[in-house]
């Protein structure tokens, strides 16, 4: 006996033999129901005007308008499906994955790494993570277009965190300190560490400064966070926080660490 269809998905593609190879292999898989196959966004863009599409397989480098932009353009919606590109090219795998894709197919691919990507997207949907993820996009795209017109940014009210295949908002009151980590900064929460690929100093100029302050080069503390203020075997000020850390304070910064503190 056949599994009922549960979930539909949407197949866009420029190339013939593309679309007939994803079609055979997502016949394996009776889970998912085929809404449609496209040659193009704009054909995709008529269908989704009219049905209801969990999973959208997209093809990058496409006439007219290609894959990443027009999965742009989905994410600015209310509740866009779940995003998998399908590609013969890895050029663009940063790009998809900071951005908003669930994963990243490289062509050719083989049976068991299709059937990965359904599981996981099956997985992503009976956890409704889409609904999540779908406003967690369209706050990073409101923050990327903030940056490219130079408009000013309030102060941050939650972190929006990309890695591979997801997009995590994090509540700036959850946050206990941040530190440099090469090319990103270190979020530290009370029970786990979240890479962001930012500056700290970009951090520092959105975080409200009544509730955080910079103690050193290479951290910033949530204030009520620190539990005391001690001094190291070597002379070196530290603050202990209420996670355990300990963050390093340096000389310039001590006068006014003290004096918030005490406050």
């Amino acid at each position: 006996m056949n599994q009922k269809a549960n979930y539909k998905v949407l197949i866009v593609d420029d190339e013939l033999p593309a679309l007939t190879n994803m079609q055979y292999v997502l016949a394996n898989h009776p889970q998912w129901q085929l809404v449609a196959s496209c040659h193009s966004t704009a054909q995709a863009r008529a269908i989704l005007n009219t049905e209801t599409v969990d999973l959208l397989l997209l093809d990058i480098e496409m006439p007219t308008q290609s894959g990443i932009d027009f999965a742009r353009e989905l994410c600015r919606t209310p509740n866009p499906p779940l995003i998998v590109f399908i590609t013969a090219y890895n050029k663009h795998a940063v790009t998809a994955f900071e951005v908003f894709a669930l994963d990243y197919l490289l062509k050719p691919y083989d049976d068991e790494r299709f059937a990965a990507m359904l599981a996981r997207a099956e997985n992503s949907l009976q956890l409704k993570q889409q609904l999540a993820q779908g406003g967690a996009l369209q706050d990073f795209l409101r923050e990327h277009d903030a940056e490219q017109t130079g408009a000013e940014k309030p102060l941050l009210t939650h972190v929006i965190v990309r890695s591979m295949g997801r997009i995590e908002r994090i509540d700036v009151r959850e946050i206990v300190w941040l530190s440099t980590a090469a090319n990103y900064i270190e979020i530290h929460l009370h029970n786990r560490v979240v890479l962001h690929r930012t500056t700290l100093s970009s951090m520092e100029e959105r975080l409200d400064p009544e509730q955080f302050i910079r103690v050193h080069r290479t951290a910033i503390v949530c204030l009520s966070s620190i539990r005391s203020l001690e001094i190291g075997a070597d002379g070196i000020y530290f603050a202990k926080l209420i996670n355990g850390d300990e963050a390093r304070i340096s000389e310039s910064y001590l006068k006014a660490v003290k004096a918030r503190f005490a406050g």
